[in-house]
């Protein structure tokens, strides 16, 4: 058990406060964060003593430390690589499959790991945050797996950190049943297998210092999932499962196979263990997918198109090309060009290395009370699905328990076996210039703008207050829509991109559609407070007047949650 240096008394003589949770409460009642007796590492926001108990271990920590100080000067490494590689594609040096990695890619005779249990089959995968009614729905949803996510579609609070893997600890050993409200969430017998997405290499668990600096959202993650579930998982048939996202390059999936390497030895669990689906979810990465694969082949399971990441990738990394303006979000399609030929890569790279080649996200989520509405937003589903199996997709994901059946029938009728493997698509025939092919049909309208704004400033807001995914004009919005809409709208002004009407987008008009739009961001998203909301407008308008976008807005507002711990700003982005 850690040691701790609390406020237990504060906790026990807390006074509840009216509509407030007794967990905020007893967050509230601590003036400082605790200390572990781990050397060199440091809690620094204020949690609740049980979580710290569970899941802030002194073993878990002296983990946590081992991976951090002997990994992080390579992340470090890789980010700077990361930006790098920004100024040469800046400058006009194109995209394109490395060189120095042409034997990995021509080289049939590699393959990647077989099928771990309960990998085998995973048509329909459904995603979401790591909150306990999440976590319920999902495993008992029908679904083949269950990705609980740490990333996109989660607000990284410090308390739904921890309490996130509270909630995947008891899923694992079926003690997560519970009542609220009248109404019992217990789990079915047969659960979906699970999968845990942790946070990208580019962002810092601002709450947790090790010898004086933060440690690695990713391996904070992973760690504390890994070190406490491992063995569990293992002794009930299945394994540690991951999805890795935002990748850039095959030296950062080096990075992680070395990881799973150390931990598998450090807790003394067979190598080879862990399974690893890849995000293909960035322009670089798409040049990338054999060496990616290569790199983990031993714990791999696969890459996943994670569409809409990638679309914000193909534009935030071609930034300095005006040829790639786009039009608006809703004609970037996984049909044209750049996206088809992405798709018709991954799945054939995958199916030459033996692995799941897996489909991305609709966003269309059901519509109560207007049945027709409805009809015409599944509608959109089946195609979609339809488009991925017959494609040779091995599976698809889904963001709502009521869009199971949809997506189950379609790759039930279509995909008689388990997986697809044997669809080769030796047909295919994608070069660099296909991956990068900027022709997108379509228009910018006023109403484009104004859905940007209007999800960019929801998206934002939300997630400040804790929400990391949000129904938006009946589609789910993560932090990767929001980010297309975000750095849209940064390249319509940059390049003085005119509307279907004729009229330029320039600063002053996209400050008034924020401005006018603003305020109805609160019938959008209940119970927002008015200061995030001014926080976010006010972060809009100045990312449209960068000379570059910002990387990642989590990056950016993430110091806003690291204060609303009770953290001081030790390492404060220039643009507070």
């Amino acid at each position: 058990m850690c040691k701790f240096l609390t406020h237990e008394s504060a906790l026990r003589d807390a006074e509840p406060r009216r509509g407030t949770s007794a967990f905020v409460n007893a967050i509230r009642c601590f003036n400082r964060p605790p200390t572990t007796m781990v050397h060199g590492v440091k809690i620094l926001s204020n949690v609740v003593p049980q979580a710290q108990a569970e899941i802030l271990t002194e073993d878990a920590l002296t983990f946590l430390a081992a991976l951090h100080r002997t990994f992080e000067s390579t992340r470090q490494n890789l980010l700077v690589a990361r930006d790098v590689a920004q100024r040469r594609y800046d400058s006009g040096v194109a995209f394109d499959f490395p060189p120095e990695t042409a034997h990995v890619r021509a080289d049939p005779t590699w393959h990647c790991a077989p099928p771990a249990p309960g990998l085998e089959d995973r048509r329909v995968e459904i995603t979401g945050p790591t909150d306990r009614k999440m976590v319920v729905n999902a495993l008992n949803s029908g679904a083949k797996t269950f990705m609980a996510d740490f990333e996109d579609s989660n607000s990284p609070t410090f308390a739904s950190m921890i309490t996130g893997q509270v909630n995947l600890r008891d899923a694992i050993r079926r003690q997560i049943d519970f009542e609220v409200g009248g109404k019992a969430y217990k789990l079915v017998a047969t659960p979906a297998v699970l999968i845990v997405r942790p946070r990208g290499w580019h962002l810092d668990e601002t709450r947790v210092a090790i010898d004086n600096s933060p440690v690695s959202a990713s391996i904070f993650d992973f760690a504390l999932y890994f070190f406490h579930n491992a063995h569990e998982l293992v002794k009930r048939g299945y394994g540690p499962y991951f999805y890795l996202p935002k990748m850039e390059h095959y030296l950062e999936a080096r990075l992680w196979n070395d990881i799973f390497l150390f931990a598998q030895s450090y807790i003394g669990l067979p190598h080879n263990t862990i399974r690893a689906t890849v995000l293909i979810e960035t322009l670089p990465a798409a040049f990338q997918m054999d060496e990616i694969l290569f790199e983990l082949r031993n714990h791999s399971s696969g890459l996943n198109c994670g569409r809409w990441d990638y679309i914000f990738s193909a534009i935030k990394k071609r930034r300095a090309d005006r040829g790639t303006v786009f039009p608006d979000r809703k004609d970037v399609t996984m049909t044209v060009p750049f996206m088809d030929a992405y798709v018709r890569l991954l799945i054939q790279t995958c199916h030459k290395r033996k692995v799941a080649a897996m489909g991305g996200m609709s966003a269309q989520i059901p519509i109560k009370n207007d049945p027709k509405a409805n009809e015409i937003a599944m509608e959109k589903v089946r195609a979609d699905k339809l488009r991925e199996v017959t494609a040779g997709h091995d599976g698809t994901w889904i963001a709502h328990p009521l869009i199971h059946n949809i997506a189950r029938k379609v790759f039930d009728e279509h995909m008689l076996g388990p997986n697809q493997y044997h669809v080769r698509r030796e047909d295919v025939r994608v070069a660099a210039a296909d991956l990068t092919n900027a022709n997108v049909p379509g228009k910018i309208t006023e109403d484009g703008v104004r859905s940007n704004v209007s999800v960019a400033l929801a998206y934002s807001t939300a997630w400040l207050g804790g929400n990391g995914c949000i129904p938006v004009n009946h589609l789910m919005e993560d932090a990767a829509t929001a980010e297309i809409a975000r750095v849209q709208l940064w390249q319509w002004v940059k390049y003085a991109a005119r509307m279907n009407n004729g009229q330029p987008i320039t600063v002053p008009f996209v400050d008034h559609i924020i401005d006018e739009l603003a305020p109805t961001i609160k019938s959008t998203v209940p119970g927002i407070k008015e200061e995030h909301l001014r926080i976010t407008t006010n972060y809009l308008k100045g990312q449209i007047r960068q000379q570059w976008p910002s990387d990642f807005l989590t990056s950016d507002l993430m110091p806003f949650l690291t204060m609303a711990d009770g953290v001081e700003l030790r390492w404060q982005p220039s643009f507070l």
